[in-house]
């Protein structure tokens, strides 16, 4: 099934038997259990060797027995709200960048309230990616706009998801936003630092209406993901650039809703390019009433035609953790020395809540 530049493997026909002479009902019955079970494989079977082998069952093990990260001390700007991991190995740490925020959330509220967040740059550094400690400078980046929040920062890396210093320095693409309604529509903006705690002043705006970039840099020069927000659905977008400043975005979206389990959005992309092929990490709602969501996964061959996992989504909330219990979304997934990758995800308690995002999490996959 094919549409524009995604392609679903997942695709199930039911046919009917309601029309068929009683005698054949029994047996096309189980036509669609056959379908269910074959029909994803049969189509998947069609793509190249190279994407099969990253389309086989994907299984996360949580291997901590709490979050990485909670919600910072009382008074603190991240006692409320945490999300949107960013790490990185740095030498012999692991360097998580993350948004923090106190304050209300207006998507919390049964009628409109004014938004009281606006999400500042932390920093917590762990040793084995497992257990992480603030770093005493956080928060290390904010905009000087007391309403615009720091949303969604995503580090320059290679095309294998390493890391990558250009002049001697980091560079963090992010979305600028102002939370509620008002101001600039969300835009994609970027800094650099030397060490990571100390940034340069935001960059002009690159790109408009645009969130949560995930940005690599390969043979076709800079590449980024993102999500278009506004009204739904929100779809997700391509674009290269020779410098990482001024953009070709793809005409067409390269993701769109497409398998059972997705409703109304494709949003915070995570990507990297191992063996020739493109990986992707994306999230979406679980159901319409929008308080649970998980991670899916598609690879590609050229980062616009991608083919989502027939077996999404490969990362679910857990309701045996009830700090993880309702939403695992706005992920990092880096790939470890030994072929392994650990991902890092926030998360939501179930409702009702008043933390929107309540702690980061961690979760490791051996591919086979």
């Amino acid at each position: 099934m094919q549409n524009h530049h995604w392609v679903g493997c997942s695709t199930l026909v039911r046919p009917s038997v309601a029309t068929l002479p009683s005698r054949f009902s029994v047996r096309l019955a189980w036509l669609p259990i056959f379908a269910a079970c074959l029909l994803p494989q049969l189509l998947c079977a069609e793509l190249p060797e190279k994407l099969q082998r990253w389309l086989r069952p994907q299984v996360w093990e949580r291997d901590t027995q709490r979050p990485v990260l909670s919600l910072g001390e009382s008074g603190k700007f991240d006692d409320t709200h945490i999300f949107a991991p960013s790490v990185a190995r740095m030498g012999d740490e692991y360097w998580m960048w993350y948004c923090g925020s106190s304050g209300f959330a207006h998507d919390l509220a049964p009628e409109r309230k004014p938004d009281e967040r606006v999400f500042r740059l932390g920093l917590a550094v762990s040793s084995d990616g497992r257990k992480f400690e603030r770093h005493s400078g956080s928060p290390v980046f904010a905009l000087p706009d007391p309403k615009r929040s720091v949303l969604t920062p995503t580090v320059l890396r290679s095309a294998d998801g390493n890391v990558l210093r250009e002049d001697g320095k980091l560079r963090m693409w992010f979305c600028s936003g102002t939370l509620g309604g008002g101001g600039r529509v969300h835009s994609i903006q970027e800094a650099s630092s030397a060490d990571g705690v100390h940034w340069s002043e935001a960059s002009p705006v690159q790109l408009e209406r645009a969130y949560a970039p995930t940005v690599i840099k390969t043979s076709a020069g800079y590449e980024m993901w993102y999500t278009v927000p506004g009204s739904y659905p929100w779809l997700m977008k391509h674009a290269r650039s020779d410098d990482g400043k001024s953009w070709q975005v793809t005409e067409e979206p390269v993701l769109k809703v497409s398998q059972p389990w997705e409703h109304f959005l494709q949003i915070y992309p995570t990507v990297m390019k191992i063996d020739d092929v493109y990986l992707m990490w994306y999230a979406s709602y679980m159901h319409r009433d929008r308080q649970t969501t998980a991670i899916g996964f598609a690879v590609s061959l050229d980062g616009v035609t991608w083919h989502k996992h027939p077996q999404n989504p490969v990362l679910r909330p857990d309701p045996s953790r009830p700090w993880e219990s309702h939403y695992v979304s706005s992920q990092s997934v880096a790939r470890l020395p030994d072929g392994s990758f650990r991902i890092w995800y926030a998360s939501r308690k179930a409702p009702p809540f008043q933390n929107l995002y309540f702690a980061l999490n961690t979760a490791r996959w051996q591919p086979e």
